[in-house]
């Protein structure tokens, strides 16, 4: 894995998601590292992706109350557990759980494995609420996948907290986890 800066120079076997997150971060003239590598479907396949990139690769939950109406896309350090009490009660929310998939893809554009901050600019409606907690802020870099599991991005934390997020139209809670 070697670590790149900015888009991939070619485009061809990249999906039309994917591409959106890197017009989006150029468009903000956000500058950004990426790493492109095989699917990462557990923390143990993010933890070599982490050394890579040097940054807290994230662990990305998306969940739901138990009535479906309100959905939330939680972003925690790869090494925190995560207890449902806790956070519903930080939240004031009905017990949470994880959401269907069929919810993920309509409203973030994204598939499991792939969940991502970077889903967030595919939700218009504004149907999603960002948690992050406390601890991912303390980092210099944030690592995402940028709507796809085959790569992923490295952006300093306050690029994402004072350009990337608010240009995507999301009010970050901040929670303690």
């Amino acid at each position: 894995m070697e670590l790149q800066n900015g888009r991939p120079e070619n485009m061809t076997d990249r999906l039309e998601k994917e591409i959106r997150v890197y017009d989006l971060l150029d468009s903000l003239g956000v500058d950004y590292q990426r790493v492109d590598h095989a699917a990462a479907m557990t923390m143990e396949v993010c933890e070599a992706i982490d050394q890579a990139l040097d940054a807290t690769i994230c662990k990305n939950l998306f969940l739901c109350n138990r009535q479906e109406t309100d959905f939330y896309l939680l972003m925690l350090a790869g090494d925190k557990k995560f207890r449902t009490k806790d956070l519903s009660a930080q939240i004031h929310s009905a017990r949470l759980s994880f959401a269907k998939e069929e919810y993920m893809e309509q409203f973030l554009d994204i598939t499991p494995g792939s969940v991502s901050v970077m889903g967030l600019m595919n939700d218009k409606e504004g149907r999603v609420k960002l948690l992050i907690d406390e601890d991912v802020l303390h980092k210099e870099y944030i690592g995402c996948h940028p709507c796809i599991n085959t790569s992923s991005l490295r952006i300093k934390t306050a690029d994402m907290m004072d350009t990337v997020i608010p240009a995507m139209g999301h009010e970050p809670q901040i929670v303690h986890l």
